[in-house]
């Protein structure tokens, strides 16, 4: 009589253990059902679009017609396209001139929330934290009149020190200037709070010990609160790459779909936007998306191995 026993090393299940799987389902059902919603949704609004976006990406499609196989000529046109690269330059740019001063605002915030000498603390950080959850649309209208050409505040602000106007939304600079700024506003007292979570993790016995050794105030920042802040450092950088990276309503509601003077502010998801949504192209747009994807994971990769890297020397 043949044994029911797995050999080892085999993937042979026997039946009675696929039964027994079963029942311990069945009999748990109830708590299955309870928890399916989460993952019914997911699959519908999360795992369906992946997975078709992927779909549509060999394919030629307009959004009505019939969708016809086009291979890899979608991706073939991505890496030749100048106006996807000029998207992805945009983006980076506009990624260096809002992650460091923001990151660096952050710090100096969550070190000010963290002194002892500071009252009130907990409304400072409600207002901090507030710009994270204001509607981006009102945020990038209120941004579009500070930086108007004609009559922006900060223009009205350089006629009082005699100093020329400057036309901050008909140059190159100018347009990523102010589309990093709305980043700034918005994230740096997000990214403070979480800061000011690391920084309350570090024990204060290695500070006293540090004082008492005759460490600075410098000698302590480098030596003690920026080793032991490292991994919260790595979530930022990332979670900031990846939000750079899919930078939407600002050029949108400030610059319009055309992305300003010389497509200036046409960020890659703007861009994306405009093929798919504006002229039609479903397929091409599911190409930049799945570009986009890839140039995500390549950025996020870069900081970790360059965080990770220092913090092991």
């Amino acid at each position: 009589m043949q044994s029911l026993e797995p050999k080892t090393g085999s993937s042979y299940v026997p039946a009675a253990k696929k039964e027994s799987l079963w029942s311990e389902i069945w009999k748990n059902r109830a708590v299955y059902t309870a928890i399916s919603p989460f993952y019914i949704v997911f699959a519908i609004f999360g795992l369906f679009p992946i997975g078709f976006s992927l779909y549509l990406a060999f394919q030629k499609w307009d959004g009505i017609g019939e969708m016809t196989y086009n291979g890899l000529n979608n991706f073939s046109y991505l890496v030749t396209d100048p106006e996807f690269w000029q998207a992805v330059g945009n983006t980076l740019i506009i990624w260096i001139y809002s992650t460091f001063p923001m990151l660096f605002i952050a710090l100096v915030i969550a070190f000010l929330l963290h002194a002892p000498f500071v009252k009130f603390k907990t409304f400072f950080r409600v207002g901090f934290f507030l710009p994270n959850v204001t509607s981006i649309v009102a945020v990038s209208i209120i941004f579009a009149a500070l930086f108007s050409n004609n009559y922006g505040i900060f223009n009205y602000i350089l006629n009082l020190f005699g100093i020329p106007m400057v036309q901050w939304l008909d140059t190159g600079w100018g347009i990523k200037t102010a589309i990093a700024s709305m980043v700034i506003w918005r994230w740096a007292g997000y990214n403070a709070v979480i800061y000011l979570a690391g920084l309350q993790a570090i024990p204060q016995t290695l500070y006293e010990a540090a004082k008492i050794d005759g460490a600075t105030g410098i000698q302590s920042f480098f030596r003690i609160t920026i080793p032991l802040l490292r991994p919260v450092i790595l979530f930022t950088v990332i979670t900031s790459t990846i939000g750079g990276m899919q930078l939407f309503t600002e050029p949108q509601i400030l610059l319009g779909n055309d992305g300003g003077v010389g497509g200036a502010g046409m960020t890659i998801v703007l861009y994306l936007y405009r093929e798919s949504f504006i002229n039609n192209y479903f397929g091409y747009g599911a190409a930049v998306g799945w570009g986009m994807f890839i140039l995500i994971a390549l950025f996020s990769i870069i900081n970790w191995k360059l965080v990770q890297g220092k913090s092991s020397n």
